[in-house]
């Protein structure tokens, strides 16, 4: 039903973030609604001493016009107070609140205060500085990588003699305090490899040295801060009875082993220049991370301002999820098998309104510099995402066919296109890191958000 035209609306801003309508509602519309809703009640009620649909109308309207017509007034409301904030154009965050409800002679009135999306002004453009680091893919960088590749796939063979660092010892423990054994001091053929640090300290010490069918007592003490409050601090004997002592096999790098990177002719020189080429866009994706965030934080320091209460309790609820998420992939659980209550909003809350402070910046960039989606940086943004694939075509027709993810990377896009406009606008530094610094510290800012 529409009734935008009768309506009569007036605005009163009440702060950055909060407007308060007033809306007025032609009382016929009611009128109208309560008689038709009666006329349907009278057909369907059942009253003691009358047959049904025979009850007479002046019954109903005193038994059931007063709930009847609270209820038009609730859905008139419903339906017409979101038709009042678009006439006003009013950018309306979260669901309104409504109040202040009265009958008045012609009109059904009532107030509406709504979050509104903030009206700011952009601060400090100019003045923001910016670090931007760029790296690059050293010959060393590269042996490092297939050496990590070997790593991945190293196996172990056994050795006569001592344990020493690098191999991976097999044994039995049995962990006792002041002669008591403890809950989860003990195992069966537990594999360590010497070196790891996965143990308490003193632990592997104990250990380095022995040989196959050795069995010797360690004394160890658990750290202070041990996790588990009964054994912190407390002096503990682990009986050890070792089975096995293996030393580490590098994989040759044979055509065995070039096959499992794809490398079918070309030899290691070609798993060399794709293993660079990976390495070059792992690079271009952690320096257009880290301006990114350098861009974002100079300016964020520059503009603090009150967010709406709705944006902020949307994004703790989005952090909270991604969080679940994580937790989720982590353990192995289920998402929903953890209870919420575990995370509450106080450990989202600054974050999240960085977060929402950041949305309204950029979108405020883009609105008053009039930025707008570059199509051909999408398609090349699809495409070097496809690259990494098996059947790349698949991925472009994918992302070039559904909506919805198009819509994401037009975003991304987006913003990288708001980024490159503040560091025109701002002064930029650029300075030269290892690649594993860039790597590194693009993953602790991945952990972080």
């Amino acid at each position: 039903m529409n009734m935008a035209t009768d309506l009569q609306v007036t605005t009163n801003k009440l702060s950055n973030k909060e407007t308060q309508l007033t809306v007025k509602v032609p009382v016929e519309k009611i009128q109208n609604k309560v008689e038709g809703r009666i006329r349907q009640v009278a057909k369907t009620a059942k009253i003691d001493g009358f047959r049904k649909g025979n009850v007479p109308m002046s019954h109903i309207r005193s038994q059931y016009g007063a709930g009847i017509q609270q209820e038009v007034i609730n859905d008139v409301i419903r339906d017409t107070v979101f038709e009042a904030i678009k006439s006003e154009d009013i950018r309306a965050v979260g669901m309104p609140n409504i109040d202040d409800v009265k009958l008045e002679d012609d009109f059904l009135v009532y107030q509406a205060t709504v979050e509104i999306f903030p009206e700011i002004d952009v601060q400090g453009i100019e003045e923001i500085e910016v670090e931007r680091h760029t790296a690059k893919v050293s010959e060393e960088d590269v042996d490092t990588m297939i050496e990590n590749l070997q790593k991945q796939r190293e196996e172990f063979v056994e050795k006569k003699g001592k344990a020493d660092k690098g191999n991976q010892v097999t044994f039995d423990f049995e962990g006792s305090i002041d002669g008591e054994k403890f809950e989860g001091g003990s195992a069966e053929d537990f594999k360590l490899v010497i070196g790891s640090n996965q143990m308490i300290p003193g632990f592997e010490a104990g250990i380095k040295g022995m040989k196959a069918g050795e069995e010797k007592i360690i004394d160890v003490t658990f750290p202070e801060d041990y996790q588990a409050e009964n054994l912190a601090g407390k002096e503990a004997q682990f009986k050890i009875n070792v089975k096995l002592v293996e030393k580490s096999k590098l994989p040759e790098i044979n055509e065995e082993f070039l096959e499992l990177f794809g490398v079918k002719e070309g030899g290691i020189e070609k798993l060399k220049e794709d293993v660079r080429k990976n390495m070059e866009r792992e690079i271009k994706n952690a320096a257009r991370s880290q301006v990114k965030q350098a861009t974002f934080d100079a300016l964020l320091e520059k503009n603090e301002f009150d967010v709406p209460n709705a944006m902020l309790e949307q994004e703790i609820e989005r952090q909270r999820n991604m969080m679940m998420q994580r937790f989720s992939q982590q353990f192995g659980a289920n998402a929903d098998s953890f209870n919420k209550d575990m995370l509450p909003n106080e450990l989202f809350e600054e974050q999240a309104l960085r977060a929402a402070r950041l949305g309204i910046i950029v979108a405020r960039v883009i609105d008053t510099k009039g930025l707008e989606v570059d199509q051909e940086r999408v398609e090349t943004f699809i495409k070097e995402a496809a690259e990494n694939y098996e059947d790349p075509a698949e991925v472009i027709e994918y992302y070039t066919n559904d909506k919805q993810q198009r819509a994401n990377i037009e975003s991304v896009v987006l913003e990288d296109q708001v980024v490159d406009y503040l560091i025109s606008q701002g002064k930029v530094t650029d300075k030269e890191v290892s690649y594993q610094d860039l790597l590194a510290a693009q993953q602790q800012q991945q952990q972080g958000m």
